[in-house]
């Protein structure tokens, strides 16, 4: 039976993407995307909870990406979850990474929003195999931001 890997989140930048690149040219973007979770605990508080995503994406998504987006910016990302494990030199322990790798990107933001670039939800999103997606998820405008 085939496994799947895939991850959807729609929150805010929480910085603009660093855009790099590889000894290959090609351009790697990372940035952090912060999703929220209101809830009522036990008490009958309402609560909320930030969640912090690492993001990467590849090539064109990733120019794409340093182009269009900003801080506070919300945006829609459908990728995969990947978990990296090295030996800090410095320390010698064990480190872990979690990042969701991008492969498809949506700007949800209306046009003319003061939140980054002023693309407006209308875009199609760019995948890192260069092709577009035709639609993206609807979601209500929240005011709050978490940050």
């Amino acid at each position: 039976m085939a496994s799947i890997n895939r991850v959807i989140l729609i929150g805010r930048l929480g910085k603009d993407p660093e855009i790099r690149s590889t000894p290959q040219g090609t351009s790697v973007a990372k940035f952090t995307l912060a999703t929220d979770e209101r809830f009522t605990d036990r008490a009958g508080e309402k609560q909320q909870r930030t969640e912090w995503h690492n993001i990467v994406a590849w090539g064109k998504l990733a120019e794409i990406c340093g182009q269009y987006l900003r801080k506070g910016k919300l945006i829609y990302i459908d990728g995969s979850i990947r978990y990296d494990s090295w030996d800090d030199k410095e320390t010698g322990q064990k480190r872990y990474r979690t990042e969701i790798v991008a492969n498809n990107m949506q700007m949800l933001d209306r046009k003319g929003d003061d939140n980054g670039a002023s693309a407006g939800g209308s875009y199609a999103g760019a995948r890192k195999d260069g092709a577009t997606a035709t639609a993206a998820p609807q979601v209500e405008e929240d005011d709050e931001v978490p940050f």
